[in-house]
């Protein structure tokens, strides 16, 4: 290799990771902003989604423990419960996700804390479906 390909590549090295590193470094630099009390953010849609769905499944849980078939016969327990149980997991998937991806704590609309409350009720719906469709097979 000669002198002058070494030199090249090495200039070439440098200023690629220079290139690439000064992005990073500007990115650091900069400190997330708390959103508003008002504002609509990604995370807390992604919270209040996860929550609402999650509860939707502990009422369709609580439904197919309460009443086993509907008056037409339409939906029985254990499609309750399996809808339950789904609406659940999705809750909780959407809750952790959240959670996951948060940058700051409680308080910075990041969604943290609604997706606390998704990941907690999320868990509740599974297990009430979960009740439900055990009580459903022992039954029937």
């Amino acid at each position: 290799m000669s002198v002058r390909r070494l030199l090249a590549v090495t200039a070439a090295t440098l200023l690629g990771a220079v290139a690439l590193a000064a992005p990073a470094a500007a990115h650091a630099s900069v400190r997330p902003v708390a959103a508003g009390v008002y504002d609509i953010t990604l995370g807390r849609v992604g919270a209040a989604t996860g929550a609402l769905v999650g509860l939707a499944g502990v009422v369709v849980a609580v439904l197919a423990l309460v009443r086993p078939a509907d008056l037409r016969g339409s939906a029985t327990a254990a499609t309750r419960a399996t809808v339950a149980m789904v609406a659940g997991l999705i809750s909780t998937a959407l809750g952790a996700l959240v959670a996951a991806t948060a940058d700051g704590g409680p308080g910075t609309g990041n969604g943290l804390g609604g997706a606390y409350v998704a990941m907690v009720v999320g868990l509740v719906g599974t297990g009430l479906g979960r009740l439900a469709l055990r009580r459903f097979r022992r039954a029937g």
